[in-house]
């Protein structure tokens, strides 16, 4: 049985994943680089996203991140304030 090979990090691929368009002009998104399992959550006025996507050349992701199992410790910001603590 062969053990799993780590693909290397690659700092040239960068993707987003489109969260919500906020009412107040605000894009929430996710942001990150090389594995898109492993991410920060960023907000930026409409503009400042479209050119943060464009100058990073990000490859978009559709739709929500896979189900991931529950835990204490597995949230994200906009699940904690839109419906985790509510």
């Amino acid at each position: 049985m062969s053990e799993p090979t780590e693909q290397p990090v690659d700092v040239n691929r960068k993707y987003v994943r489109l969260v919500e368009r906020r009412p107040d002009g605000l894009v929430e998104f996710e942001f990150s680089i090389s594995d898109p399992t492993i991410f920060v959550e960023m907000l930026l006025p409409e503009a400042a996203y479209e050119d943060f996507c464009r100058t990073n050349r990000v490859v978009l992701l559709e739709g929500t991140r896979p189900e991931e199992e529950e835990g204490d410790f597995n949230w994200t910001l906009h699940e904690a304030t839109h419906q985790r603590f509510r």
